[in-house]
C-alpha cells in the first residue's frame, strides 16, 4: 500500500510539473495599458479569441469583436463587458468566408472608427467546404479573408502607428505545403475528404498564415507597423469545434489533461500584441511567448512573393 501511494504521489507531482511547463506554458508579462487604443479581434466570440478580447478590454482598449455569428457574438459581448467592466467593446459583423463581407466590414470600420492600433487575425476553422466566392473553406476563412482584411486596413494601421498585426497560425504549418497548381485549378490548397486530407489542407492554410506574415513584414519595412505569426498551443475548447460528437467524447479525457485552456492559449497572442521591444522581430513566428526558427519553406522569399500575388488576384486587389 505504501509503495502504491508513493508511486501515485510521484505520478501526481510529475504531472503537475509537466502541466505547468508543457501544457499551461508561458504567460504574457506585459503590463501595458491600452486606453485610447483600438483593437480588432476576429473570431472573438469564443475560445482564445474571446479571452484575448477580454484581456485587451481589461487593459482599457476599445475592442471590436469581428465575428460571423451574431447570436454568439452578442453573448460574448455581454460577457466581456461584464467581466472587464468596460463599455468600450463593440460587435461588428464579419464573415471571413465572404470577400463581400470582408470589404463591407472594412468600409464600415473605417467610416466609424478613428483609430486602429492592433489587428489580431485570430479566427479559424477546421472543416471542408467552399466559400461563397468558390474558394476552399479553410483557405478562404483561415487565410484569404484575413489577407484581404489586413490589406484593406493597412493605411489606418500606418496612420496610428506604432501598430501591430498578429496572425494566429499553428504548429501544423510545419506539415503544410502550398501547391500553386492546385490553387490555380481548384482555388483550394488540396483535394479530398478523408481525415488525412482535411488535416493536410488545414496545415496548408496555416502555412499560408506564416508565409503571409513573412512577406508582410518585408512590405512594411520602414513603416511603423510590425507583424507576427504564432502557434497558440493545442487548445482544449477549439481543437474539436467542428468534429463529430463521438470524436469529442473520446477526446475529452485527453484534452482535459494535456491541452491548454483558452486563457493559456491566448498568452502568445497577447505577447505578440503587447510585449515591448518586439519591433526588430517583425515577420517572425512565436510559440509559448518565445520567438522560434522556421523551416525554410515557411520563409521562402519566392514562395511568399508568389502567394501574395496569387492572393491579390483571388480577392481582387490587383
Amino acid at each position: 500500500m505504501a509503495v502504491f501511494l508513493l508511486l501515485a504521489g510521484v505520478v501526481v507531482v510529475g504531472y503537475v510539473i509537466f502541466h505547468n511547463i508543457f501544457v499551461k506554458g508561458a504567460v504574457c508579462k506585459s503590463n501595458v495599458k491600452l486606453h485610447g487604443k483600438t483593437v480588432i479581434v476576429t473570431g472573438s466570440n469564443t475560445g482564445i479569441g474571446k479571452m484575448t478580447a477580454l484581456d485587451l478590454a481589461r487593459r482599457g482598449a476599445r475592442v471590436i469583436l469581428a465575428c460571423r455569428n451574431k447570436q454568439r457574438a452578442e453573448a460574448a459581448l455581454a460577457s466581456i463587458k461584464r467581466e472587464s467592466g468596460s463599455n468600450e467593446v463593440v460587435f461588428m459583423h464579419l464573415d471571413l468566408g465572404s470577400l463581400k463581407s470582408v470589404r463591407s466590414f472594412a468600409e464600415t470600420f473605417l467610416k466609424t472608427e478613428r483609430r486602429l492600433d492592433l489587428l489580431i487575425n485570430n479566427a479559424g476553422i477546421y472543416m471542408q467546404g467552399s466559400t461563397e466566392d468558390g474558394l476552399g473553406m479553410m483557405f478562404g476563412v483561415n487565410y484569404i479573408g484575413h489577407f484581404l482584411l489586413t490589406n484593406l486596413l493597412l493605411d489606418r494601421l500606418k496612420e496610428c502607428g506604432p501598430s501591430r498585426v498578429v496572425n494566429v497560425a499553428s504548429l501544423g504549418h510545419n506539415f503544410g505545403k502550398i501547391d500553386f497548381n492546385c490553387l490555380s485549378t481548384h482555388k483550394e490548397l488540396g483535394v479530398g475528404k478523408s481525415a488525412t486530407d482535411v488535416f493536410n489542407i488545414y496545415c496548408n492554410s496555416k502555412l499560408c498564415n506564416v508565409v503571409f506574415t513573412h512577406e508582410l513584414a518585408k512590405r512594411l519595412k520602414d513603416t511603423n507597423v510590425t507583424c507576427y505569426s504564432l502557434h497558440p498551443g493545442i487548445i482544449e475548447t477549439e481543437l474539436g469545434r467542428y468534429a463529430n460528437s463521438v470524436f469529442l467524447m473520446l477526446l475529452k479525457p485527453i484534452s482535459m489533461l494535456f491541452f491548454k485552456n483558452s486563457v493559456a492559449g491566448s498568452q502568445t497572442t497577447l505577447h505578440c500584441a503587447l510585449q515591448e521591444g518586439l519591433e526588430p522581430l517583425s515577420g517572425r513566428y512565436f510559440s509559448n511567448c518565445t520567438v522560434r526558427n522556421l523551416y525554410p519553406k515557411a520563409r521562402d522569399d519566392a514562395v511568399a512573393k508568389k502567394l501574395w500575388e496569387v492572393s491579390e488576384s483571388l480577392c481582387g486587389l490587383l
